[in-house]
């Protein structure tokens, strides 16, 4: 990153293949010391003679899943100084793909309570879990007569928590994400206390937005986004010009070969005669509840993270034959982290790749507000840094 070379680039200037530096990526071996060497000196000569070098920012990535926000903002020349994420399978997923940083640690609650063991950071990303805000989520909790939202005691309060740390440590900006939904739950009252708590209570300057996906990736997959910088600025969310959708790719692009899938993809007739009596069912009482089938002209459904139970949200037609499930490195196109030249590494089982990446963020939506919000977050630093103050004796 520091020599600003790509794969290819690097595998030339070390006279390797990109294979090998696969291999140590993941752990399997180790370049030699003149190889590193070689780095240093790329790294080096690059910042000698860059005529503008890129400002570096730091930033911290709270319920990380399996980094999605982190390859976003990394993409600009962040630095992420400290993680946090529960779930112990995304956890050994984030450590596979992320290796210059220390383990991730697990519940933010502990870290809200005592945020002095957070490091200083100039930006804060946080895809605070969404559960309590989904469509589902509430449906389930109601039927249930549990509570939701805010009235959660173990994940509708977690969004402040993240607001604890924003107002301990004071960021230049943060970028929060969230499920569609989130601005309607509760007749709009949820999100109406986390835009207040973030605009009155902690004094941030924020813009939010509904942005979906498929002019991205083949899917339709819409999330909120919610952008705040602590000083006046002229960012605002809303103003972006997004690419066209209809340009965007379709599901074709991102599927292997036929010949190349492995048939425990494809349903078994048992299933597959389910899904079809489930819909027929919700048919007859004029609801479109059931299975949905996509051929390669198509942009898809949102992937979710019950993908694993039986895939009925995206099933992959296949020319007669029964349709399949998309295999996990498929979803790992679908949902931006793979692209050509740029591995994803999975770790686990099918059902742990399906949850990770049904929880994520669409890679490409998040490079693309990163982009958007680079010389804001640049220039903010640069205020903070000629001011030579600290954000928590700014606070103070």
């Amino acid at each position: 990153m520091r020599a600003g070379l790509d794969l290819a680039e690097a595998a030339a200037l070390l006279k390797t293949s990109q294979r090998s530096l696969h291999r140590y990526d993941r752990g399997e071996g180790e370049p030699s010391a003149l190889a590193m060497e070689t780095l240093r000196k790329a790294a080096d000569a690059r910042g000698e003679t860059s005529a503008k070098p890129q400002r570096a920012f730091t930033f911290i990535d709270l319920f990380a899943g399996i980094g999605g926000l982190r390859r976003g903002f990394e993409s600009i020349g962040g630095h992420c100084v400290f993680t946090s994420e529960w779930d112990r399978h995304a956890q050994e997923t984030y450590q596979l793909n992320f290796r210059d940083n220390r383990p991730p640690e697990g519940d933010i609650r502990e870290f809200s309570n005592e945020p002095e063991k957070i490091p200083d950071h100039d930006l804060l990303l946080a895809g605070f879990p969404c559960q309590p805000f989904s469509i589902a989520g509430v449906s389930k909790k109601n039927a249930l007569g549990r509570p939701h939202g805010f009235l959660c005691d173990t994940q509708g309060t977690l969004f402040y928590d993240t607001a604890e740390i924003i107002r301990a440590k004071q960021p230049a900006a943060f970028l929060l994400e969230n499920v569609k939904n989130l601005e309607r739950h509760d007749g709009g009252n949820t999100f109406r206390t986390i835009m207040n708590v973030l605009q009155n209570e902690l004094g941030y300057q924020v813009s939010a937005r509904v942005i979906s996906s498929e002019a991205w990736v083949p899917q339709k997959r819409e999330r909120i986004f919610i952008v705040g910088f602590r000083e006046p600025t002229t960012f605002d969310i809303n103003t972006l010009e997004l690419p066209d959708p209809a340009k965007g790719p379709k599901l074709g692009s991102i599927l292997d070969p036929h010949d190349e899938v492995d048939p425990k993809y494809t349903l078994t007739p048992r299933l597959w005669e389910y899904l079809q009596a489930y819909k027929a069912k919700h048919a007859e009482k004029g609801n479109g509840f059931g299975y949905s089938v996509f051929g390669p002209n198509a942009v898809t459904r949102t992937l979710s993270a019950r993908y694993y139970k039986d895939g009925s949200e995206i099933l992959v037609e296949q020319p007669g034959k029964r349709p399949r499930r998309l295999t996990p490195r498929e979803c790992a196109r679908l949902m931006g982290f793979e692209k050509e030249g740029r591995p994803f590494l999975l770790h686990g089982s099918d059902t742990q790749a399906y949850r990770q990446f049904g929880n994520s963020v669409v890679v490409p939506v998040i490079e693309f507000l990163a982009q958007a919000m680079q010389p804001y977050i640049e220039a903010a630093v640069a205020r903070s840094e000629e001011r030579g103050s600290t954000p928590e004796q700014e606070a103070a």
